[in-house]
């Protein structure tokens, strides 16, 4: 990581290209594993959608990986995919799509942007019986320093939020995470005015931080009851145990 370096450029911006193909690395096949890499889309803020990785590998185990962009950095666009101990840094969305992904230990960073909103998540599921979400456990969610010395000189214009609704079910949870200052305290931030507000879910559970107090959190968010965290573990929301390898 740092060292092993996959990097493009390819953005909407230019012509022929959605956000989709803009994708530097894209993975299809079942079983995908990646150790020790940086993917990286060097777009900038000013080109809009710039997905570094994008993955439809089912049963795929990513650990001690980095995700390098602004808006769209990680696509994690379908079914079941595991990320350990990865950086992902971005500023916009940047970590959206339709699987079903479980992020365990890893530090999530936002990046300068050229706007003065920024979304860590925008997941994507359709369908209430789609068994597809984010789940992140144990993650740490702040700024680089870049960013930080940039909010801390104005906090009161600079927001950031743990997510938003890309489509109309979509469900994204935090749970023992630290979220630094920076996050907002409403926490999540609406997609179009009320679209998807009855139907997606997002929940919280004993995470830490300054970023991590639920006294002001939008009223369509949740506090997960610590009795429901089960359905939330690697085991039963992806199914980690019959396929992740042992040594992660």
């Amino acid at each position: 990581m740092g060292r092993t370096v996959i990097t493009g450029s390819m953005n909407v911006r230019q012509p022929g290209i959605n956000t989709y193909n803009s994708a530097t690395v894209g993975v299809a096949g079942d079983r995908f594993m990646a150790s020790g890499v940086t993917f990286q889309n060097t777009a900038g803020p000013n080109a809009n959608q710039a997905v570094a990785f994008r993955s439809d590998s089912d049963l795929s185990v990513i650990e001690n990986c980095e995700f390098l962009g602004n808006q769209d950095t990680l696509y994690a666009n379908s079914l079941r995919q595991y990320y350990k101990s990865c950086n992902i840094r971005g500023n916009i969305d940047f970590i959206f799509g339709n699987s079903a992904a479980f992020f365990q230990d890893c530090v999530i960073l936002v990046e300068p942007g050229k706007g003065e909103n920024n979304v860590v998540t925008a997941n994507g599921r359709t369908d209430p019986a789609q068994s597809t979400g984010f789940v992140f456990q144990n993650c740490v969610i702040n700024g680089t320093d870049a960013y930080m010395d940039l909010y801390h000189r104005k906090q009161d214009v600079h927001k950031n939020y743990l997510g938003r609704p890309w489509k109309e079910y979509s469900r994204t949870v935090f749970m023992h995470c630290t979220m630094g200052d920076l996050i907002a305290a409403d926490g999540w931030m609406p997609w179009n005015g009320d679209f998807a507000l009855k139907t997606l879910y997002y929940g919280e559970l004993e995470n830490t931080g300054p970023g991590s107090y639920t006294s002001k959190r939008v009223s369509w968010s949740s506090q997960i009851p610590p009795q429901h965290a089960s359905s939330y573990t690697v085991q039963n929301f992806i199914q980690g145990d019959q396929w992740i390898p042992i040594s992660s």
